[in-house]
């Protein structure tokens, strides 16, 4: 549902070719919400066949430029200040660490250094993407940032967090 969402707040700030929001979501939407081609193309259908989108006509490079209507931004505006949505929250790695005492201590700590060297890369790349981007100082400028922020912030503790879960493991005594 929240690709939905992706796609309306893109559209919000200028109309777009499915080509171009593909390379906004490689560029930068990836880095919070990975979707495909055929998820991008799919989920502008559905918004365009339920009056969110127009599509425009098709141009000489056979891209189409879809654009926001009011329903649509009506839609977006409910999403984004919705006080009550819940969004079951999953994670892989607490369902690992749940479970992680089924393993031996030693491989559980190897996960666990792993799972530290994983969120460092991401740290890393997302240092990166800082640094390359044109901060200009527009909204997606500026929500972008605290996006990104975020994301380097949830890296860094997933880092200690994993860190620290292995100290606890060496630490725990053996199950007899």
């Amino acid at each position: 549902m929240s690709l939905r969402y992706a796609l309306l707040g893109l559209l919000a700030h200028r109309s777009a070719s499915g080509y171009d929001l593909m390379g906004t979501f490689r560029s930068s939407l990836a880095h919070v919400w990975p979707a495909t081609q055929s998820q991008v193309y799919g989920e502008l259908t559905r918004l365009t066949n339920a009056g969110l989108l127009t599509v425009g006509e098709q141009g000489p490079r056979g891209r189409r430029e879809y654009a926001i209507t009011e329903a649509g931004r009506a839609e977006l505006d409910g999403w984004l200040t919705d006080e009550t949505a819940r969004t079951p929250q999953r994670s892989t790695l607490l369902l690992h660490a749940f479970f992680l005492g089924l393993a031996e201590p030693a491989r559980a700590r190897r996960y666990l250094s792993r799972q530290a060297e994983l969120a460092d890369g991401r740290m890393a790349r997302l240092r990166e993407l800082e640094g390359s981007v044109d901060w200009d100082g527009g909204p997606l400028s500026t929500h972008g940032r605290l996006a990104l922020e975020y994301g380097l912030r949830l890296a860094a503790m997933q880092r200690d967090w994993a860190t620290w879960a292995a100290t606890q493991i060496a630490a725990a005594p053996a199950e007899a």
